[in-house]
C-alpha cells in the first residue's frame, strides 16, 4: 500500500490532475452558496424573506435541492439543433471560466500555476467563453438564442478593451504580469493597496475595471444577452438539465474570477489590511476570499438596484466613456512612471 502511494505521488501527470481539481472544490460550493445568497439579498431588498423552508435555517439547502433536480432532468436536444455544437457549447463555456483559476493566487502559498504572464493568461483563456456562447446560440437554431449570443459576443469583445487598459495601469507600475508579484508589491497595510495610493489614477482604473467586468460577466445593468423580457433567456434558452447547470456554474465562476482579479490588482490580494497582523498563508486565503465575496455582494446589490441598459446605451458606455477614460489613465500612469517617479 505504501509503495502504491509513493508511486502515485511520483506520477507528475496525476499530481497535475489533482492540482487542477482543487479549484473545483471551491467553485461548486461557492456557486451553490452564491445562488442562495443572491436569492436572500434580492428578497431583503424587496422586503421579502426568500427561501426559508428547505434545510431549515433560512432555506440553506434550497440550491442543493435545485441542482439535484437539474442533474436528474432528461437531456433534451431540439430536433433542428446542431447536436455536436449544442452538446459541446456548455463545456467550452465552463472550461474557459475554469481554466482562468489556474493563475489566480489564493494565497502566498497556493497558486495553480505561478507563471510570469499570469494576468495575460487569465485575460486570454477567459476569452474562450465567447466562443462557447456563440456556439450555444448558433447550435440552438432559435432566433432568441442567436440574438443573445450575438449580443454577448459584441458586449464582451467591446468591454475587454477597458478591462485590459485599466489593468495595464497596474502592470506599468509593478513592471510584471505575475499576479504573485503584484500581490507582493502591495504588501504592508491597507494604505499600500493600489486603490488607496496617493496616485489617484489607480482609483479611476479600479472603477473602470469593475464597471467593465460587470459587462464581461453579463451582470446587470449589462445583462442584455440574457434579457428575460426580450429574449426569454438568451443564448441558453434551449438548454436544460445538466447543460443549463454548467452555464449557471460558469456564470458564477466568472463572477468570482473577475472579483478575484479586482482584489489582486487593486485591493491587496491576499495581503492583510493590518500589515503583519493576521497575515500568513491561511490568513492570506481568508483575506483573498473575503475580498472576492465582497465584490460578489456588490454585483448582486447592483443587479437588484439598477435597470437594464439598452443595446445602444451599452455600446455608448463602452466605446465613448470607458475606453477614452482608460486611455487617459494609461497615459497618465505612463507619464508618472517615466517622469515623476
Amino acid at each position: 500500500m505504501k509503495e502504491l502511494l509513493l508511486e502515485i505521488l511520483q506520477n507528475e501527470i496525476l499530481i497535475y490532475a489533482l492540482m487542477a481539481f482543487v479549484p473545483l472544490l471551491w467553485i461548486v460550493p461557492f456557486a451553490l452558496f452564491a445562488v442562495w445568497l443572491e436569492r436572500k439579498v434580492s428578497a431583503h431588498m424587496q422586503d421579502r424573506l426568500g427561501p426559508m423552508r428547505v434545510g431549515g435555517w433560512h432555506g440553506w439547502a434550497q440550491t442543493i435541492a435545485d441542482i439535484l433536480k437539474l442533474i436528474q432532468k432528461e437531456d433534451i436536444i431540439p430536433t433542428a439543433a446542431d447536436k455536436k455544437l449544442f452538446m459541446l457549447a456548455p463545456y467550452v463555456v465552463f472550461i474557459g471560466s475554469y481554466a482562468a483559476f489556474a493563475a489566480i493566487p489564493f494565497s502566498a502559498a497556493y497558486i495553480g500555476a505561478e507563471i510570469n504572464i499570469g494576468l495575460f493568461y487569465v485575460l486570454s483563456i477567459s476569452s474562450l467563453v465567447v466562443i462557447g456562447l456563440l456556439m450555444a446560440g448558433w447550435a440552438s437554431n432559435n432566433k432568441w438564442s442567436l440574438f443573445g449570443a450575438m449580443r454577448s459576443a459584441a458586449q464582451i469583445v467591446s468591454y475587454e478593451i477597458p478591462v485590459a487598459l485599466s489593468l495595464l495601469a497596474v502592470i506599468m507600475i509593478v513592471g510584471s504580469f505575475d499576479l504573485q508579484e503584484i500581490n507582493r508589491a502591495q504588501s504592508g497595510s491597507i494604505l499600500n493597496w493600489f486603490v488607496f495610493q496617493k496616485f489617484p489614477l489607480l482609483f479611476i482604473a479600479a472603477f473602470i475595471y469593475f464597471v467593465a467586468s460587470l459587462a464581461e460577466v453579463n451582470r446587470t445593468p449589462f445583462d442584455i444577452p440574457e434579457a428575460e423580457s426580450e429574449l426569454v433567456a438568451g443564448y441558453h434558452t434551449e438548454f436544460g438539465g445538466m447543460k443549463f447547470a454548467l452555464f449557471f456554474l460558469a456564470e458564477y465562476a466568472n463572477m468570482f474570477a473577475v472579483s478575484a482579479i479586482a482584489a489582486t490588482m487593486f485591493f491587496g490580494g491576499w495581503n492583510s489590511p493590518f500589515g503583519d497582523f493576521m497575515s500568513g498563508p491561511l490568513w492570506g486565503a481568508f483575506w483573498f476570499l473575503s475580498k472576492g465575496m465582497a465584490f460578489i455582494f456588490v454585483q448582486m446589490w447592483l443587479r437588484w438596484t439598477l435597470p437594464r441598459l439598452r443595446v445602444d446605451q451599452l455600446m455608448y458606455v463602452g466605446w465613448k466613456v470607458l475606453i477614452p477614460f482608460s486611455f487617459v489613465v494609461v497615459l497618465g500612469v505612463g507619464v508618472w512612471v517615466m517622469i515623476i517617479r
